[in-house]
């Protein structure tokens, strides 16, 4: 890894009311603006949307396919934004920074998700060893 490269793109999606019904009953989250129009619409929302946790595995899965979790140290997200149904999300990062710490070579990297539209829904960043 160096300074400022730009790691691949994973994309996932486009989110489905049964991938939301799927993921509720994986996660145990049913919170019904997820899963229930009606309720999501009552609300003031215009449909259901994603969890915000599908999106951070699916970065966490980003985050994996660049370095190997034994490498990982910590990492963060905040949610920004929803994820609105029929979206397809985006997981970006780069090298933000690289230092030694601990005795080990390691890089900070700028991570986040964005929907097709370009709306970022996580912004976050992973501290990763590296050679």
């Amino acid at each position: 890894m160096v300074e400022d490269e730009t790691l691949p793109e994973l994309v996932r999606g486009p989110v489905t009311r049964g991938m939301l019904a799927l993921f509720a009953g994986a996660s145990h989250d049913h919170v019904l603006l997820h899963i229930d129009s009606d309720f999501a619409r009552s609300a003031g929302m215009d449909d259901v949307f994603a969890h915000g946790m599908l999106s951070m595995a699916w970065l966490a899965q980003a985050l994996r396919s660049w370095v190997p979790a034994e490498r990982i140290r910590n990492w963060n997200v905040r949610f920004t934004a929803i994820t609105p149904l029929h979206a397809t999300v985006h997981c970006r990062g780069h090298v933000a920074e690289l230092f030694e710490e601990d005795g080990e070579r390691r890089a900070r990297l700028k991570i986040g998700a964005w929907t097709g539209q370009d709306i970022q829904t996580l912004d976050g960043e992973a501290v990763v060893t590296i050679g």
